[in-house]
């Protein structure tokens, strides 16, 4: 019997993990990125109440940056050029999340919002963690 906590099999549990967690990141902030780019501001508003309270260029500046974040958590990993900006990607997408958890207890929408924020921070702080540590990946050689 293999051990699955050790050694190469181990390591590519760790590695499976980490890119399901990945894909999740990217589809996540990708999809809230493309959102936030291509949906009229009024009715956005009407499905983010921070949108109504925020200036229009902060929504276009957090979707841009959420859609390269989702870019950033995939492709330098994938393509093995720059790999460390994958683990930069999700600091990135954490720090999102916690000035979002922040923004939504000033207006009191935390009950909506908290669990989505902390399972999405979470999994960004696993992949930086994984990327850096646990199971980096090298770059093209």
């Amino acid at each position: 019997m293999t051990d699955v906590t050790n050694g190469a099999t181990g390591r590519n549990w760790w590695s499976i993990g980490l890119w399901v967690a990945q894909a999740l990141l990217a589809l996540a902030f990708g999809m809230a990125g493309f959102m936030k780019l291509t949906t009229p501001l009024d009715q956005l508003g009407n499905m983010m109440h921070w949108v109504t309270v925020t200036s229009p260029l902060l929504v276009t500046f957090i979707g841009t940056v959420e859609v390269l974040g989702a870019i950033g958590v995939i492709l330098p990993a994938l393509t093995r050029i720059l790999p460390w900006l994958t683990p930069l990607a999700t600091l990135g997408f954490a720090v999102i999340q916690i000035l979002a958890i922040g923004t939504h207890a000033s207006l009191g929408e935390t009950g909506q919002t908290l669990p989505i924020n902390i399972v999405l921070l979470a999994l960004a702080l696993f992949v930086a963690w994984g990327r850096w540590r646990k199971a980096p990946i090298s770059p093209r050689g």
